[in-house]
């Protein structure tokens, strides 16, 4: 082998100087064709070829066997050139090949510094360079900007997707790409461009849910983060894909993930190498911007479909679009537009928005439209235009202003529609919602606006008011005696009556049954409103003629005034009147009484002293019991309410009622609230610890519930109790505690539910029922009302709203709970209705806290409960008509007992039944065979009380209650018929009146 010679100490320092540059030297013996590698090249040789190489040999050998077939010919000439003296120095890239058939670009440059006496060169220095990365980065820019002549010239994405993948397979020849997109799911990868990949491998990915251990790419989708698996086999990512891989020949996988500009994930890169291979740093930087050229490609195609969706949207939206110049002159509308106005798009073009003016919008409106659009850039809202016929409409417009990058307002762009129906509807909803169906009077909702505006407008001016609250006198009688439509006709009459006894101005409200609210404006002294009191009493007095009935009541009327000397609210004067009416009954009815704040106080006094119930506060005499609440179909218990009571040592366990009304309105009536949460905190905790876990529902005190720091004050006494967990505890709150400030009371209850307190509103539908307040109050649940449970077996009225309330429940998405539940039958109608979840003495009384463990493991509903099955829609019209049948049949025995003047209507056709059975319904859920039977046992039944009816009128009367177990036979016939007509049968209903043990009402805390 030739040996090259030693190096000078000049080349020496050359050499060194090159090598600490990055390069590596050689040195090359011409004649003997010796050359020497410097140890710097021996490393470079190690990562171009995989191997160091010899340091020294013939050049022949251990070099040109090396360089790329294709560049040999232009190395050697380069050489040439320079050896013969035609180039100054010799310099030429070129590829070596690598064992593994990759090729690797370098750069070699030198010089012959020394030749012979003829000029013959004899030897030559030079270095040897790796440009891999930096040729590399320039084929990669090439193929980058064919990629955006692609994108600019309208290529589809597929097609470029593809010519991605191809062109990095050529960049790097060893390795196979391919690209997934997320599917507008989220959830699942879809095949994007994977040429070189097999066939079965893209089937078997596409669809794949992306998540932790879905492989490289799946993985990457899902973090948002590149993925670098340097060998499937043994990484936990390709766990259940390790066959997949391995049968498509895949050793690594290296993913990164495709994010928008948003930072939005779209999809993945990744390159795969047959064998396990780990990533350099030009690797990294290769997928990185393999991604973002992705990306690029994704997001414009989006745009561009974004473009003709919109060009689509605005022809054929259902919404009006209005385009203007900046200076608000018409440049284009849609088909919409010429649909809702009448002017066709030539028609508007070139003319201003103003031609819609209707005139019904002041300055002052349009100044405050462009003064938000100038500001915000829009602006949204209701108004009234004007077709090209001159009919007015309504309708919700949006008009945004559309900016340059300079920020100047190129277009303003309207978009609206015209919401004429439902703003009519929307005013027929608000009358009825705050009116009473029967009489037209404004209902508790309307009274509770106006007597607030009333004490403002009181406040303002230092006027006075006067409040009325009126109760007929001897209504339930009528009512009794001659049924409820005579009732209801005597309503409306006196209605009237009273409410033109009233000023201009002034109010009358029905609260419902025979309770009426006036309210007088601008009254002083009470020479000035009695005339208006006495003209009321007057106007109730009067008899009524009703058909061959001359009917007479009277009222009785409890009076109060505002303002006081103490602060009251709204409730507070209702509260009053009320009390005062009561006082007008006692003294002997058809009169008024005024409320004496004097008397109340004094009245109060007989109660216990508040000093004494703070002091039952302090000394622990205060208890909670618990009453549970149920699944009546699956028996679940699925909580407690909290009750409280306080056990005296000399009266004994007193109700609520019997201390509450004492600090009502009194700071104490907070701390005792925060008592009771913190004892049902505690009572959670001790249960848990029994393996009980049991959520307890808190009656929440409106002053309570209205304190500025009420959320603070929970959020405290939550910390106190560190164990409990979230939705344990509920709070119960009136709807009256939250009517005051209504977006308030949201704020405070969606702030605790963040605290993991839910709520229910209690006492649904005997307060300020309104849709307003369901729809804007965030509770979770709505307790029926036990006065609508206890009485629906009996009186159609309640059935009905029970089963309304439950409607609005079902509409508003709130669970509801019925109070009252007394006996299983009770529970059998509420579970047809299609409401589960009860409590009341029919399940189980109030209990101490140390009972209710056991009661909860012995306690099973009873088996019709778990037999009954909810009643379709279309069969609640006939549950009425059973209860109304029975109803019916109780009025004609009451006739018989002389318990009222006349009987309800004998004419088979006027009965409720009756007028049920004419109805369209009724042809849809019997066969021609039922009716026959049910028509004739109702005549049958219809006879039967005429004949008995008779013997009453001939004072026959032991005659006719002797025959009446006959009529209640063919009652429980025609209930038994019509219970057969639906598929879960209230069979209960067809026996006698459930016999319902006293419940008092009882307020809690």
């Amino acid at each position: 082998m030739p040996t090259p010679r030693p190096l000078s100490l000049e080349d020496t320092h050359w050499k060194r100087a090159a090598e600490s540059a990055g390069d590596g030297v050689w040195d090359w013996s011409i004649a003997d064709d010796a050359i020497e590698l410097s140890a710097g090249l021996s490393q470079i040789w190690q990562q171009v070829l995989g191997h160091p190489g010899a340091l020294s040999g013939a050049r022949s050998e251990i070099w040109s066997p090396h360089i790329h077939p294709d560049d040999r010919p232009h190395v050697e000439a380069a050489l040439h050139a320079h050896l013969n003296q035609e180039t100054p120095h010799y310099q030429c890239e070129y590829r070596l090949s690598r064992p593994d058939g990759q090729a690797r670009w370098v750069l070699s440059r030198g010089t012959v510094v020394e030749r012979g006496p003829q000029g013959e060169p004899l030897r030559m220095i030079g270095t040897l360079t790796d440009i891999h990365w930096r040729k590399h980065a320039e084929q990669f820019e090439q193929f980058r900007s064919h990629i955006l002549e692609m994108l600019a010239g309208g290529e589809d994405l597929p097609a470029m997707l593809d010519a991605i993948v191809r062109n990095v397979e050529q960049l790097v020849p060893s390795t196979l790409c391919s690209i997934l997109l997320l599917d507008p799911d989220g959830v699942h990868l879809r095949h994007g461009a994977a040429p070189s990949l097999p066939a079965f491998y893209n089937e078997a990915i596409d669809g794949l849910a992306i998540g932790p251990n879905t492989g490289s790419c799946g993985t990457a989708m899902y973090t948002g983060q590149r993925v670098i698996v340097e060998d499937i086999q043994r990484h936990p990512y390709w766990e259940l894909y390790k066959g997949l891989a391995a049968r498509a020949g895949l050793g690594a996988c290296w993913s990164q993930p495709v994010l928008s500009a948003a930072g939005k994930v779209l999809g993945s890169f990744a390159i795969y190498h047959r064998q396990p291979q780990t990533p350099q740093a030009p690797d990294i930087q290769l997928i990185e911007q393999t991604a973002r050229l992705v990306s690029i490609a994704i997001e414009r195609k989006e745009s561009e479909e974004r473009l003709h969706l919109a060009a689509s949207v605005f022809t054929h939206a259902r919404e009006g679009i209005l385009i203007t110049g900046p200076d608000a002159t018409i440049i284009d509308v849609n088909e919409a537009f010429t649909r809702i106005t009448g002017y066709t798009r030539e028609e508007a073009i070139g003319r201003k928005p103003n031609l819609l003016n209707s005139g019904r919008q002041d300055r002052l409106f349009y100044t405050e439209m462009w003064r938000a659009l100038l500001d915000r850039g829009h602006w949204q809202g209701e108004l009234w235009n004007r077709r090209k016929s001159g009919e007015h409409y309504a309708e919700m417009k949006t008009i945004s202003a559309v900016k340059d990058a300079q920020g100047q307002v190129r277009q303003y762009v309207a978009l609206f529609s015209d919401i004429t129906a439902l703003k009519t509807h929307e005013e027929q909803l608000r009358y009825n919602a705050q009116h009473d169906a029967l009489t037209g009077l404004p209902n508790r909702v309307l009274l509770g606006t106006r007597l607030d505006e009333a004490m403002a407008h009181a406040r303002q001016r230092e006027l006075r008011l006067a409040v009325l609250y009126l109760d007929l006198d001897g209504f339930k009688e009528v009512n009794d005696r001659h049924g409820h439509e005579v009732g209801d006709q005597l309503l409306v009459a006196l209605a009237l009556r009273m409410r033109d006894a009233l000023r201009e101005g002034d109010t009358l409200a029905r609260l419902g049954g025979d309770e009426f609210v006036a309210v007088l404006h601008d009254h002083g002294e009470l020479s000035h409103w009695l005339p208006a009191v006495n003209r009321i009493l007057a106007a109730a007095a009067q008899p009524v003629l009703i058909g061959p009935l001359s009917l007479q009541v009277s009222a009785s009327v409890g009076v109060t005034t505002y303002p006081q000397s103490d602060a009251v609210d709204a409730d507070q004067l209702l509260r009053q009147a009320d009390q005062a009416m009561y006082q007008a009954k006692l003294l002997g009815k058809n009169r008024c009484h005024v409320f004496d704040s004097e008397q109340d106080r004094h009245v109060r006094g007989h109660h216990e002293s508040l000093e004494r119930i703070r002091q039952a506060l302090a000394q622990d005499e205060l208890v909670l019991h618990y009453q549970p609440k149920v699944n009546l179909r699956t028996g679940q218990v699925i909580g407690a309410e909290a009750l409280i009571r306080w056990q005296h040592p000399e009266h004994g366990l007193l109700s609520p009622a019997a201390f509450l009304p004492v600090i009502e309105d009194h700071a104490l009536a907070i701390e005792v609230g925060e008592w009771v949460i913190h004892t049902a905190l505690a009572q959670i905790t001790t249960w848990r610890a029994q393996g009980l876990r049991l959520p307890v529902s808190v009656n929440l005190a409106a002053r309570q519930l209205q304190q500025s720091d009420f959320v603070d004050r929970l959020r405290q006494v939550l910390a106190a109790h560190a164990s409990q967990h979230k939705g344990e505890l509920e709070l119960e709150v009136l709807e009256t505690s939250a009517l005051g400030d209504l977006a308030r009371i949201s704020q405070v209850i969606d702030t605790c539910k963040a605290m993991g307190v839910s709520f229910a509103l209690d006492d649904f539908g005997t307060g300020y029922s309104s849709l307003t307040y369901l729809k804007r109050l965030p509770v979770d649940l709505l307790k029926i009302d036990q006065s609508f449970v206890r009485d629906m077996l009996d009186d159609p009225d309640d059935l009905a709203i029970l089963e309304g309330i439950l409607g609005l429940s079902t509409a508003f998405h709130r669970q509801v709970i019925a109070e009252g539940v007394e006996t299983v039958d009770h529970g059998e109608m509420l579970l047809y209705l299609g409401c589960e979840l009860a409590q009341g003495y029919g399940i189980a009384r109030p209990m101490p806290a140390d009972a209710l463990p056991g009661w909860v493991q012995s306690w099973r509903p009873h088996p019709r409960w778990l037999q009954a099955g909810q009643v379709h829609r279309d069969d609640v019209p006939l549950m009425l008509a059973i209860v109304k049948h029975r109803a019916w049949v109780q009025g004609i025995e009451r006739y018989l007992r002389q318990e009222r003047d006349a009987p309800p209507p004998l004419n088979v056709h006027h009965c409720d039944l009756g007028r049920w059975m004419a109805q369209e319904l009724w042809e849809t859920l019997t066969t021609p065979a039922q009716r026959q039977r049910i028509d004739a046992l109702h005549h049958e039944i219809h006879r039967l009380a005429e004949t008995l009816c008779a013997l009453q009128a001939q004072t026959r009367s032991a005659e006719a209650l002797a025959r009446l177990g006959e009529l209640q036979a063919l009652r429980d016939a025609m209930l038994a018929q019509l219970q057969a007509l639906h598929s879960a049968p209230p069979q209960r209903l067809a026996t006698n009146a459930p016999s319902c043990q006293s419940a008092t009402p009882e307020r809690t805390n």
